[in-house]
């Protein structure tokens, strides 16, 4: 066993960049963050190239897909870093702030219903890189997914978007089929022929969009794109189902707003240490959804960012 030199101090500076020591040794994991779980080639080879030269030459892959380089020397930290810096890749995601966005692969996907990739990038954008110096009660965690496949699991972070396409059903053209070809396509038994006219129970339906396109008589053609957005998921020691609010949302502005508000909701009423779900059960769903839907968090921003809240931090776990 090494001894261990590394001070308590300087673990808890270079931790704040992105760099975890690893365990019984003098030595770091340096977290990359991807944006939103996308690289180009040249941004792989260098990861490649910095973890042959500063650390161990094995590359790891976290759940919030970030990457991580093992081995690395306490005193090569900033040349990894400047290392890394010429494809414009940085380091970090720790802390109790907005964390690393997380997104599906809906973009490309056959079930996505929104771009994803675009979506996400402009939440790292505006509100991980925007929001860097903000403190919060804990981590804030973001997570973006194309359709109700939920593959990236938006009800287990403290804010998930699920991308939806409401059906657009005109009855005028539905002909009451015994063989409903939307009825067939349907994956959760929403739609169904009843007394000859195609019915969707919208309590069942998910939005999936996976009947557009299907009547032989043009009955559902498109859809609206949407966004719902759930909130107060985590995962963990103590693990909470995040809850869908009530509207689904028409524009990604809308979207972006919510998120905007619910950051700085829990900066504002947020106790340190807390979790976003503990905040959500402590002052009701209900007094959360309502105030996401004005605009009175928006209009007190200035005061509520310049605010000296939870200076001791509180990210735990």
């Amino acid at each position: 066993m090494p001894e261990l030199t590394i001070s308590a101090a300087d673990e808890k500076r270079v931790k704040a960049l992105g760099f975890l020591r690893n365990k019984g040794t003098n030595n770091f994991s340096g977290r990359i963050i991807t944006v939103n779980g996308k690289i180009t080639t040249a941004q792989n080879k260098c990861i490649a190239e910095a973890a042959e030269l500063f650390g161990n030459g094995i590359v790891t892959f976290t759940t919030r897909l970030t990457v991580e380089v093992q081995g690395i020397p306490y005193d090569k930290i900033e040349d990894f870093r400047a290392y890394l810096a010429k494809e414009g890749l940085v380091t970090g995601g720790t802390g109790s702030k907005v964390r690393p966005v997380v997104s599906c692969k809906g973009t490309t996907c056959q079930y996505g219903s929104i771009d994803t990739f675009a979506l996400s990038e402009e939440i790292h954008q505006r509100f991980f890189n925007g929001y860097s110096d903000v403190k919060l009660p804990h981590k804030f965690k973001i997570a973006v997914g194309g359709c109700p496949n939920n593959c990236v699991k938006p009800d287990l972070n403290d804010l998930g978007i699920v991308g939806q396409m409401v059906p657009n059903f005109d009855e005028d053209y539905c002909n009451g089929c015994k063989k409903c070809s939307v009825e067939e396509a349907c994956p959760i038994n929403a739609a169904k022929v009843v007394d000859g006219l195609l019915n969707i129970d919208k309590k069942e339906c998910n939005n999936c969009g996976r009947c557009i396109g299907k009547c032989h008589f043009d009955a559902i053609e498109d859809g609206q794109v949407g966004y719902k957005i759930y909130i107060g998921g985590r995962w963990g020691k103590r693990v909470a189902h995040g809850k869908p609010l009530s509207k689904i949302f028409a524009s990604k502005e809308e979207a972006m707003d919510i998120i905007e508000k619910m950051i700085l909701l829990y900066r504002k009423q947020g106790k340190t240490g807390e979790r976003l779900s503990e905040t959500i059960e402590r002052l009701g769903f209900e007094n959360i959804e309502a105030q996401l839907l004005s605009n009175d968090l928006l209009d007190r921003k200035e005061e509520i960012l310049e605010a000296k809240l939870h200076l001791t931090g509180g990210a735990s776990c």
